[in-house]
């Protein structure tokens, strides 16, 4: 059978002599990290000698952290190579062992050692914070790959108890919490976030991570008091995502069931909004008639409309909104900070067609209908919902090279109206930049333009560039001497320049008088 043994192939490990022959394959392909605590079966004999020491003596398996220096270097290499369940004979020479000392009286110096291994299992051990404080084995592996984030709310079972086994707090049977706030000490929530649904885990805290959250009171003793580790024995059930949707937690979504596909709504939804004590205040849609709305048209709270527009089709969520959301007498129904929490179920979203997908009639159409919109809505003085319909409808006709003439005409006409409608809003908005931006524009294509002439003057006149101001008024005056809109912003710039002027000579007369 020995003989047998060593016709087996050996491969060598590294560059220093230790070599292996596998015995017996293993049932796995993972192998083990260094930290991890392993468990192996051994025998061990000197090179040409008779075994003396064996772990089937003492009747159970040998454990220690691997790559952690707390065996020799040949075990600690030699085993990160093994599989679960594999056995395989190690010759380690004695640089790799005892070397030049030995390990008096059983291993003389410049002994090579033999060991028959066996790899019982082993559990992973993860420094969660790289300095020791939060070190996590794993008990039993969980599912997938997805781990909860910062926001989320996790569902948990733990026993906490001290180094000489006191039990400080426990959940009697599941436990909610939200990793934002946190729960017991920081060392829950920082271990939580490496877990997978399912995973089972031992945690060893040190003390500087087992401060108790301020006004926590799940403890029945003070584990800070004790001055030792907290062993942790942590089980993650589930989680519920929680998505910060603006990255300021004045909008936070609590996904309840997941969606489906991977697009994201355009319009329609079911809605449910209710105060945080559970008053019902406004109920929209029914599974018969669902709500229906176009998103970021002001229609809906602006808060729920963000977060709609991250949902998935069939996906529900409760969606908490901070109450500066709520606009006009509706904001008058609540105290600083409150907080306004909605049930929602999003049951179905069509998209507007893409405009790549569009032949050019459907994108002139697209353009004219758009533009319609931003029309109205300037009419009823929404400024803002303006400006976005004129970008829109300018996108679907920027690009036309698959034009013909007569479309190309159109689509340029289109998209200077587009272009000054939106200077116009930006006007309103105090957005003069943006303004004069989009006159010249329409200015390269159309130099003798004077609507974008009298509205690149305005903008220039309210950031005081007067010259500029006045070179557009006078080309516009030049083409349309008796436009009236035009006259008057020319009076507008004579009454600015004579209080610029004022100003200046009085600037100038308290220098002199503080010159004497």
């Amino acid at each position: 059978m020995e003989a047998e043994i060593w016709c087996l192939p050996e491969v060598k490990i590294g560059n220093h002599g230790l070599r292996k022959r596998v015995l017996h394959k293993g049932n796995s392909w993972k192998t083990p990290f260094p930290g991890d605590e392993v468990e192996v079966r051994y025998t061990l004999r000197l090179k040409d000698g008779e075994f003396f020491d064996s772990s089937h003596d003492k009747g159970t398996p040998f454990k220690f952290r691997l790559g952690q220096g707390e065996v020799i270097r040949g075990w600690d290499e030699g085993i990160a190579t093994m599989k679960k369940g594999e056995r395989a004979i190690f010759t380690v020479p004695p640089e790799m062992a005892y070397g030049e000392i030995g390990s008096p009286p059983t291993v003389p110096p410049y002994a090579t050692l033999i060991f028959d291994i066996e790899m019982v299992s082993w559990y992973s051990i993860r420094d969660i914070t790289g300095d020791g404080g939060i070190l996590k084995k794993i008990m039993r592996e969980g599912e997938g790959w997805a781990t909860p984030k910062d926001a989320d709310e996790v569902l948990v079972k733990y026993v906490a108890s001290t180094e000489d086994g006191i039990i400080v707090s426990k959940s009697d049977e599941e436990l909610e919490f939200s990793l934002t706030d946190g729960y017991l000490c920081p060392a829950m929530s920082k271990a939580v976030k490496t877990m997978r649904k399912g995973e089972k885990a031992e945690l060893s805290v040190k003390f500087s991570y087992c401060s108790r959250y301020p006004g926590d009171a799940h403890c029945n003793n003070d584990i800070t008091a004790t001055n030792s580790k907290l062993t942790i024995d942590l089980e993650l059930l589930s989680w519920k995502n929680v998505i910060d949707v603006m990255g300021d937690k004045k909008i936070l979504k609590k996904v309840i069931k997941m969606g489906d596909g991977f697009d994201r709504p355009s319009e329609g939804s079911l809605a449910k909004g209710r105060k945080d004590d559970g008053t019902i205040f406004e109920c929209k849609g029914t599974p018969e008639e669902p709500f229906e709305y176009i998103c970021l048209e002001e229609q809906i709270n602006e808060g729920l409309d963000r977060a709609v527009m991250t949902m998935r089709k069939g996906e529900q969520a409760t969606v908490k909104v901070s109450s500066e959301f709520l606009h006009g007498t509706e904001n008058g129904k609540w105290p600083p900070r409150a907080s306004v929490l909605y049930e929602i179920m999003l049951i179905n979203f069509a998209k507007e067609k893409s405009f790549w997908k569009m032949d050019t009639q459907e994108k002139l159409e697209a353009c004219q209908s758009k533009k319609s919109d931003g029309n109205a809505l300037f009419k009823a003085g929404r400024f803002e919902l303006a400006s976005k319909k004129y970008e829109k409808a300018s996108k679907y006709i920027e690009f036309d090279h698959s034009f013909n003439d007569d479309e190309k005409s159109l689509a340029s006409s289109l998209l200077s109206s587009c272009s000054l409608n939106n200077a116009a809003c930006k006007l309103k908005l105090g957005k003069y930049f943006e303004a004069s931006r989009l006159c010249t524009k329409v200015l390269e294509v159309d130099p003798c333009c004077v609507k974008a002439l009298f509205r690149r003057s305005q903008s220039y006149l309210r950031t005081s560039d007067l010259e500029k101001a006045e070179a557009d008024i006078k080309r516009a005056l030049a083409i349309d001497p008796n436009n009236r809109e035009v006259r008057l912003v020319y009076q507008e710039l004579k009454d600015k320049k004579r209080q610029y002027f004022r100003q200046e000579a009085e600037i100038f007369t308290n220098i002199l008088s503080s010159m004497g």
